[in-house]
């Protein structure tokens, strides 16, 4: 079962209601943005408060939240109510409205990414809102939105820990992204195009047959070693254990949310998770072959949805096990390591792929 190019949601929409025109193309592609952003809005509210305090007491043998409600699930609205119920404070000298619009700007940027993302299928419905030619290195451009987010609400804030962790943010971003996007260049090399169906459905190949059971072509399995670097550099992105420095709250307070609470403090926290379940999403559809697993293709969004949470789970157990490592560590490791690394392997697979073409 593959993730091969299929009906895109809003074109399904379209058929099915007949919605004529333009205005049509426009509802429908509203409708299926609403859809898409509240099922990663239901993914991000339920790991926030619930799963992550859950998944670290469990990797360091501790009881999480199990007063309140089943499980402790009640925590999820309780918390959000907590949260919101609090007094936005807005402190003297801030840049205004910079201030403001970075809080938004940081999961807004995560749900772009989500627009190009193939979610696999519910039954006869394909949770694809877009795929445009370019879309894989459309979806690294959203994601980048999340840096601009940090350095406005860094500066904006007034405060010497926030522009620390603005700072700090840049200079993480701008040595891994280089190798993040260098990586994926190698599976564009393997797969032929920028086009994310495209990507996924190179993927869809058997690569080898062992004891009757069929090992999908995943790039993960074509290219170990540029799976770990794409991880590697994707936790970095994404700014969680080990690379978690600009927020690092046992050196520079919060970072640069240190000023923010109420609603957009919970913007920030929302943020944070919505861009984990897309590196999540980015990883699967670059190296997971997606979507595709086991079964029918109807329920191929079940195994996008085990592969988000199986990334998001190996970033709490990295949170739980791995320390932060310093911020002149970080530089070094992305500009002297991840950066030969990525063009290392990128000549390396450029050769190998000319050899055999």
């Amino acid at each position: 079962m593959g993730t091969a190019p299929a009906q895109l949601f809003p074109e399904f929409l379209v058929d099915t209601f007949g919605l004529p025109g333009v205005l049509g193309e426009v509802v429908a592609s509203l409708i299926g943005a609403v859809l898409v952003a509240n099922i990663i809005l239901a993914f991000s509210g339920v790991a926030g408060p619930w799963a992550k305090r859950k998944i670290t007491a469990a990797f360091t043998d501790r009881i999480a939240v199990d007063r309140i409600g089943p499980y402790g699930l009640l925590i999820i609205p309780a918390a959000a109510v907590q949260l919101l119920a609090k007094e936005l404070i807005v402190p003297e000298g801030v840049d205004r409205p910079t201030w403001d619009i970075a809080p938004i700007l940081l999961p807004a940027s995560a749900m772009l990414g989500f627009s190009v993302i193939p979610m696999g299928h519910i039954g006869p419905l394909n949770l694809h809102l877009a795929d445009p030619e370019v879309g894989l290195a459309l979806v690294f451009a959203f994601a980048s939105i999340a840096s601009v987010s940090l350095v406005m609400a860094g500066y904006a804030s007034s405060n010497k820990y926030s522009l620390l962790g603005g700072l700090r943010a840049v200079a993480q971003n701008l040595a891994y992204e280089i190798p993040l996007i260098v990586t994926a260049m190698s599976v564009v090399i393997f797969a032929g195009t920028l086009q994310i169906s495209g990507v996924v459905g190179a993927q869809t190949e058997t690569l080898v047959t062992i004891a009757g059971f069929d090992i999908p072509a995943w790039f993960a399995f074509v290219n170990p070693f540029a799976f770990v670097l794409f991880l590697t550099a994707n936790m970095a992105e994404i700014g969680r254990n080990p690379f978690d420095i600009p927020e690092a709250p046992t050196e520079i307070v919060g970072g640069y949310q240190t000023e923010y609470s109420s609603a957009y403090f919970v913007l920030f926290y929302l943020g944070e998770f919505v861009h984990i379940f897309l590196g999540g999403a980015i990883l699967s559809v670059v190296f997971l072959g997606g979507a595709s697993g086991p079964g029918p293709e109807s329920i191929s969004f079940i195994w996008f949805v085990v592969k988000v949470w199986g990334f998001f789970l190996f970033t709490q157990w990295a949170r739980a096990a791995i320390p932060r490592v310093r911020i002149d560590q970080l530089i070094e490791i992305g500009w002297k390591g991840m950066l030969v690394l990525s063009f290392a392997n990128l000549v390396l697979t450029a050769v190998i792929v000319g050899v055999i073409a």
